[in-house]
């Protein structure tokens, strides 16, 4: 891929990245793989541990309180609360260190290549760390839970009473003021849906934003971003300018409607009135392109059963078209627009055997002539 300079739009942060949630497809990078510390953002990985390792009813001991999983989400992905991150780790891997194991199991199995996690947090270790890329990877996994994505999109949570804790005042809110309407400094963005902030002194800020207009949806990371516009907060404005050029210069483009002819065959074996067979895209196939893409330029790949021999239903599969854009694969069966019926071979036999009489009998009398 080719990405654009990153002058172009900008961005503060010495590392970023922009990415296309459903393709993959980054948009927009600026030194992605250098290794950086992910500060809070590693609870990513922790909750998604949570979610495919444990039921979000079981129930965790803290202090003074017995909390569900589920509670204990919210407050590790709403807050940030390193303390939740601690007892859901020693609850699904029985210890820290077995935990950060699992974490990194996880984290190549995702296809990070340059993370290490130390911990379930994102506390400041030396040797706790991972790339904008690696961080896209985890949230574009993360964005999978459903679970996950309608926790980050809460600007607020009230932790409820419990029977150790006859109190309703535990109220958190969210740090992605990118959420918030009465965020300052118009760090509110309509689009946004979550996902995860962060931020340590060595680490410096850091956020892996989402945010989706129409059927289009965006992974913004930041890293290592510095306050150096006062009492703004760089990290949400360049989230801001992140996600406006991915929005203003992609999108999904329809290239092929569902039940249109791609191509016209004559089946071996039909009739005459049915051989002619025309292949219909059985499903839409939209492509994710920048918007001054020419899409006639695309060419698909048609595989055709052969051979096509009747009969044939109308409806039924017979090959697939695939159309494969910067090594990303678009494709869709193929069907026939109507049944292929097949010669009545008996009857052709039969005509067969009378032209063969006529010609045997024509033979007879001219040789007796």
């Amino acid at each position: 891929n080719k990405f654009c300079n990153a002058a172009e739009i900008n961005i503060s942060a010495p590392v970023c990245v922009l990415m296309e949630y459903s393709t993959g497809k980054i948009l927009f990078e600026k030194n992605l793989s250098k290794m950086m510390y992910p500060a809070s953002t590693t609870k990513l990985m922790t909750a998604i541990l949570v979610l495919e390792k444990c039921q979000l009813t079981d129930v965790a001991t803290v202090s003074n309180s017995a909390v569900d999983s589920e509670q204990l989400l919210h407050v590790l992905l709403i807050p940030s609360a390193n303390d939740a991150a601690n007892v859901l780790a020693e609850h699904v891997g029985g210890s820290i260190a077995n935990f950060a194991n699992m974490m990194n199991s996880k984290a190549k199995e995702i296809g990070c290549e340059n993370t290490n996690f130390k911990n379930p947090s994102g506390i400041h270790d030396e040797n706790h760390y991972s790339t904008a890329y690696d961080l896209s990877l985890i949230a574009k996994h993360a964005m999978q839970f459903q679970t996950i994505k309608d926790i980050v999109q809460k600007t607020v949570y009230n932790l409820p009473k419990t029977d150790k804790y006859n109190s309703d005042n535990r109220i958190f809110y969210n740090t992605n003021l990118l959420l918030s309407h009465h965020s300052p400094d118009d760090y509110y963005y309509p689009y946004a849906t979550g996902l995860k902030t962060g931020y340590t002194n060595p680490a410096k800020d850091c956020i892996i934003a989402t945010a989706k207009k129409d059927d289009l949806e965006l992974i913004a990371v930041i890293l290592g971003a510095e306050d150096t516009n006062g009492s703004l907060v760089p990290k949400f404005l360049d989230c801001k300018k992140l996600f406006e050029y991915g929005f203003s210069n992609y999108s999904y483009k329809n290239i092929k409607k569902a039940n249109s002819v791609v191509t016209k065959v004559s089946v071996l074996g039909a009739t005459e009135d049915t051989k002619n067979l025309n292949i219909l895209v059985k499903n839409d196939i939209n492509v994710f392109l920048e918007n001054n893409f020419d899409i006639n330029n695309l060419e698909p790949k048609l595989e055709l059963d052969t051979p096509l021999v009747a009969p044939i239903k109308g409806g039924s599969t017979i090959g697939k078209i695939t159309y494969d854009i910067d090594g990303i694969i678009y494709t869709s069966e193929l069907i026939a627009e109507t049944n292929v019926d097949i010669v009545n071979f008996v009857l052709i036999i039969f005509r067969l055997g009378l032209i063969l009489l006529v010609i045997f009998i024509f033979f007879a009398i001219f040789r007796r002539s």
